[in-house]
């Protein structure tokens, strides 16, 4: 740790303070706060749920609402509805339209108001209005309960934040790690909610009546599970420890030889190098702090490279050899993303929180970086290569490239939240948040066309 600064002055916190009352606990246990990590998990996942559920049944219901005129319209109806980011079919529309708007003030608001009623507003609103999803019975209908989920979804940034805030510098990486994978885990049990409750009256007549309420309404039940889980998540947050520091705003006591600690530092090589009190009251916009806008930056740019690998990969590795793809079987494609999937999801976990804290994030970060070019670069031989060694091969290439996007991803995260103080952190997530969502947007076409 850097030797602390001398400061001229200090913020003063009010009595019973919650930021100051999480910092007293962690410095009595400097352990990894499990519980609060798991109630994070939890929150994270059932938030994730609504955005990954409905794609299995989308084409069905969009078909239902009577909105395609002809059969062969449902594809390009469905794409104008509910996009997913990670999805190669996906655009960017109502769901994910609002979020990118609604960003920067939620951000705003997470910083003046707290971490903690962000996330309680966002799973009350899963709670409601996944439900008047799943009762929609106009195409109209779904727009519009889409569209008001999308506003109020405000846990995205506040949650990276609470992540690195609940918790010692040391257990960042961890934190950050759990908010990505949980998204990741969102991504196989989301669609499988969707693809095995949807529709009960014609997949479980035995069990559920045409004249039943999910018979009348079919996509209702994987709704209404979602919001059951949501409603478990809400039970929870009552145990999340708020993080903000509340300041006594005309009070600043003086300090003329008392040690200051700073609340915002950086992590590079395995050291922290802190900042003084006079970096706390820059005035300067959050878009001329040059450490911050260079880790969004990264961040965007390997999002788009992401989103548009995931583009590319399923449509080269089903199309013929004659074209050199591979003329793999989709569940070929499903097993090799699920090999990965549970492979990153060990390394988020387990290996990149203990290198993070031993190598530091920025090694990691760049060697990363490197050698994702290098190993993209080896795709297009593979079509050379035919059985067990293709599928070894391809097996291996998807984890590393999967490996390499946490890294990154990750540490970009981390870099954001220890670039600005805490009082900050919620706008600058919500910044993070707006870019990111406005090139994942961007990349699908982008490489589809490419």
């Amino acid at each position: 740790m850097a030797a602390p600064l001398l400061g001229k002055g200090r913020r003063v916190c009010r009595e019973g303070c919650p930021g100051c009352r999480l910092d007293e606990a962690n410095k009595a246990n400097a352990g990894v706060p499990y519980l609060n990590f798991f109630f994070i998990w939890v929150v994270c996942l059932c938030a994730a749920f609504p955005i990954q559920s409905l794609f299995p049944y989308l084409y069905f219901m969009i078909q239902d609402l009577k909105v395609a005129k002809q059969e062969q319209d449902i594809g390009f109806s469905s794409s104008c509805d509910i996009g997913n980011l990670w999805e190669e079919k996906s655009t960017r529309a109502t769901y994910f339209l609002g979020r990118t708007i609604s960003a920067v003030p939620w951000g705003m608001f997470a910083d003046k108001y707290g971490r903690k009623p962000c996330i309680v507003i966002r799973i009350l609103s899963v709670i409601v209005l996944n439900t008047l999803f799943g009762l929609s019975t106009t195409y109209w209908m779904a727009i519009l309960t889409r569209g008001l989920l999308g506003l109020l979804c405000g846990i995205l940034g506040p949650i990276k934040a609470y992540a690195s805030e609940v918790c010692t510098k040391e257990h960042q990486a961890l934190g950050i790690s759990l908010v990505t994978s949980s998204r990741a885990i969102a991504l196989i049990i989301g669609p499988a909610i969707g693809g095995f409750l949807a529709q009960p009256a014609k997949k479980y007549p035995d069990l559920f009546s045409e004249e039943s309420i999910f018979g009348r309404f079919p996509y209702l039940l994987p709704c209404l599970v979602i919001s059951v889980l949501a409603a478990g998540a809400c039970i929870a947050c009552i145990w999340l420890p708020e993080t903000l520091h509340m300041y006594c705003d005309d009070k600043i006591e003086a300090i003329d030889t008392m040690e200051v600690q700073v609340d915002d530092s950086i992590l590079e090589d395995g050291k922290t190098k802190e900042y003084g009190s006079e970096r706390m009251a820059s005035t300067k916009s959050l878009l001329k702090n040059r450490r911050l806008m260079s880790a969004i930056i990264l961040y965007c740019v390997f999002s788009l490279h992401d989103t548009a690998y995931f583009e590319i990969f399923s449509l080269w590795a089903v199309s013929s050899r004659k074209y050199r793809g591979l003329s793999l079987r989709s569940q070929d494609i499903g097993t090799i993303l699920a090999i990965s999937g549970f492979g990153v999801l060990v390394y988020q976990l387990v290996i990149y929180p203990l290198l993070a804290k031993y190598v530091g994030l920025i090694k990691p970060l760049r060697s990363a970086a490197v050698l994702s070019v290098l190993l993209l670069a080896t795709y297009p031989l593979m079509s050379n290569l035919y059985g067990m060694e293709l599928q070894v091969l391809i097996n291996i290439a998807s984890l590393l490239k999967n490996m390499f996007a946490a890294t990154i991803t990750i540490a970009c995260n981390i870099l954001q939240n220890t670039s600005v103080p805490q009082e900050q952190r919620g706008v600058a997530n919500g910044i993070s948040v707006t870019l990111m969502s406005i090139f994942k947007a961007v990349a699908p076409a982008a490489a589809g066309i490419l």
